[in-house]
């Protein structure tokens, strides 16, 4: 399986079906790539922020691929023309070659509407994605919560993408913690230098990682990947 970071939180898994998760392109200035270049099967939104929604729907509308995501955010997307699957936490579906399961984040969700108001999309959420034989973590955005381990326990895992820009997420020392109880093989930091508020050091990060914990850290630039 090919990961690529297309930059923020967004990732590229390529393998027997391709998957984007939190496509925010247009107006990234971390975004290696442009939304029409994107071909997917599946695009998944991990909550409802114009940081992570991103250029879902618009995607999903290019290339006719189905977007996977809490119940609110998929119905959000299918108003706008969008073919949607939705999920709720603790849920799990295959879609051919991959397996889907939402698991909890701490965060929020919602995007602001004409009036001033916030039109809420649900319940933020992470991923736990299996293909190829490998399983992928994709928290979301998130706190640290000690039910990481049970996810760890309950789906050893390969790769995980945790953010460590602090502010609106886990900075590196909870993210540290995270990966204690998580036990994956390989993590690459994510959500962190897109603007100042969430600059990070990734190779301090990594550095704290690989001396307290046996798990591998793999620090991407945008546009680049790894092998899984």
């Amino acid at each position: 399986m090919k990961i690529t970071f297309v930059g923020h939180a967004c990732f590229l898994l390529n393998g027997a079906s391709n998957v984007i998760i939190d496509p925010f392109i247009t107006g990234n200035p971390a975004a290696g790539a442009k939304p029409e270049d994107i071909n997917a099967d599946l695009i998944l939104v991990s909550h409802g922020h114009a940081d992570h929604l991103g250029d879902a729907v618009a995607i999903a509308k290019n290339c006719g691929a189905t977007i996977v995501s809490v119940f609110e955010i998929a119905n959000y997307c299918g108003r706008f023309g969008a073919q949607t699957h939705p999920m709720h936490i603790g849920g799990s579906n295959s879609f051919g070659p991959v397996q889907i399961k939402l698991t909890p984040a701490l965060h929020g969700s919602g995007l602001p509407k004409e009036d001033g108001t916030i039109e809420y999309l649900g319940n933020p959420c992470g991923f736990i994605i299996s293909m190829d034989g490998k399983t992928v973590y994709h928290s979301g955005d998130t706190g640290l919560f000690a039910d990481m381990g049970l996810i760890g326990k309950r789906h050893p895992i390969d790769l995980a993408l945790l953010p460590i820009g602090d502010n609106f997420t886990m900075g590196p020392e909870d993210a540290l913690e995270a990966v204690k109880l998580l036990k994956p093989d390989t993590v690459i930091p994510m959500h962190y230098n897109t603007w100042p508020l969430i600059a990070q050091n990734p190779e301090k990060f990594k550095q704290e990682v690989e001396r307290e914990t046996p798990a591998r850290v793999v620090v991407l630039s945008p546009g680049a990947s790894y092998e899984l």
